[in-house]
């Protein structure tokens, strides 16, 4: 069986307050496109469909034409489950039309859920949905009041998932969680409560086939190659500008073994990181590109950020190189005559502007000290 994994599209963000709607319809037109190149038999969406719990309504419209795209020009069956960022009620709402035999939809979580079970000429596979929740929901809806934990919430959930699982069928879960062992990024908002662990034990998913995360933005697998997050479509920070992101095509066997490889996505606007002059920048290329540039230039420029933009429209970030050194500062308690002062304003200006002072500026200096003692003793 064929499955074709992605997650946190995030619909609806924005990158330093320019919009990504562009970039989103174009990683939705791929995952089209895969599901019909790949026949992939089902597309999962690990989580974090929309940017938040209350998604403009632009995104709301976006993801609606994408799943009608879906049902429309692919045999795929889908299964969706709300991440943290999601509401679940919302997400939960889009289950209500759908026929179950070839959906699976859980937003708020639930026990006793029934697994989606397909079919191939191997048998049975059975896909349970798993929903990001906090614990107070997890111990309301287990009658459970022990759940502390998101180890305690997801563990309650997979227990609950293995009752309902056919006989004979291989197995494939689908989680929203931070997973011992992954890498997390500058981007991913945190699971767990102020204070709390966040993480949860890659063991929970034991007797699993295949586990398809969501929440981790960087396309790796944790423990094993079986447990796999697909990460982000895009690049949602100059952080993450030189990952490639991609989708995963999972190929399941009859045996449970899993095959993996990675459909990389090509967003029309790549996130990237420029370093060097601000006048050697201005020679590039116009891009469309969403920029970060780090001057190198030792002095500060006039209006660095327009100018920018008349090659790089959409640059969105910039510093200077020598803002981002932090000197250390070094401040010694001492019962010696105090320095030379000329030394003491030589050494302050080498440390904020990170090169030492010239002759002529030495000698400037000198003349002004020299004038503050004259003034001095004439009084």
């Amino acid at each position: 069986m064929k499955i074709l994994h992605t997650a946190d599209l995030h619909l609806g963000r924005q990158l330093n307050g320019l919009s990504l709607d562009e970039d989103q319809d174009a990683i939705l037109d791929q995952i089209v496109d895969a599901l019909r190149t790949t026949r992939a038999d089902i597309l999962i969406i690990a989580g974090d469909i929309f940017d938040r719990a209350a998604p403009p309504a632009t995104a709301v419209r976006q993801f609606n034409a994408f799943l009608s795209r879906v049902a429309a020009e692919t045999t795929a069956a889908v299964a969706i489950i709300a991440g943290n960022h999601d509401s679940g009620d919302r997400i939960g709402a889009m289950a209500i039309m759908t026929d179950r035999r070839r959906a699976l939809i859980q937003g708020p979580i639930a026990r006793d859920m029934t697994p989606l079970v397909l079919h191939d000429a191997h048998g049975p596979v059975a896909f349970s949905a798993l929903p990001f929740a906090y614990e107070f929901a997890a111990r309301e809806c287990f009658a459970d009041p022990a759940i502390a934990t998101p180890q305690d919430v997801l563990a309650a959930q997979v227990a609950d998932a293995r009752r309902s699982l056919p006989e004979g069928a291989r197995w494939v879960v689908i989680a929203h969680a931070f997973v011992a062992g992954g890498t997390s990024g500058e981007t991913e908002r945190p699971l767990a409560r102020v204070g709390g662990i966040e993480t949860v034990s890659p063991e929970i998913f034991d007797g699993a086939h295949y586990v398809a995360l969501g929440h981790l933005h960087r396309p790796q697998h944790v423990s094993a190659p079986h447990i796999r997050y697909s990460g982000s479509p895009l690049a949602f920070s100059f952080g993450e500008a030189s990952e490639q992101k991609s989708m995963t095509l999972v190929d399941l066997d009859a045996d449970g073994r899993v095959r993996i490889e990675t459909i990389d996505f090509n967003p029309p606007r790549a996130v990237r990181l420029l370093r060097g002059l601000l006048a050697d920048l201005l020679l590039a290329q116009p891009s469309q590109d969403f920029i970060k540039a780090v001057l190198t230039d030792p002095t500060p420029l006039i209006d660095p950020m327009k100018r920018l933009r008349a090659v790089f429209p959409n640059a969105c970030q910039l510093t200077y190189a020598r803002d981002e050194r932090a000197p250390e500062l070094k401040f010694a308690i001492s019962t010696a005559a105090p320095a030379d002062p000329l030394e003491v304003i030589a050494d302050f200006i080498a440390q904020v502007r990170d090169e030492p002072i010239s002759e002529p500026e030495r000698a400037l200096i000198t003349a002004m000290l020299d004038d503050l003692d004259a003034e001095e003793n004439a009084a």
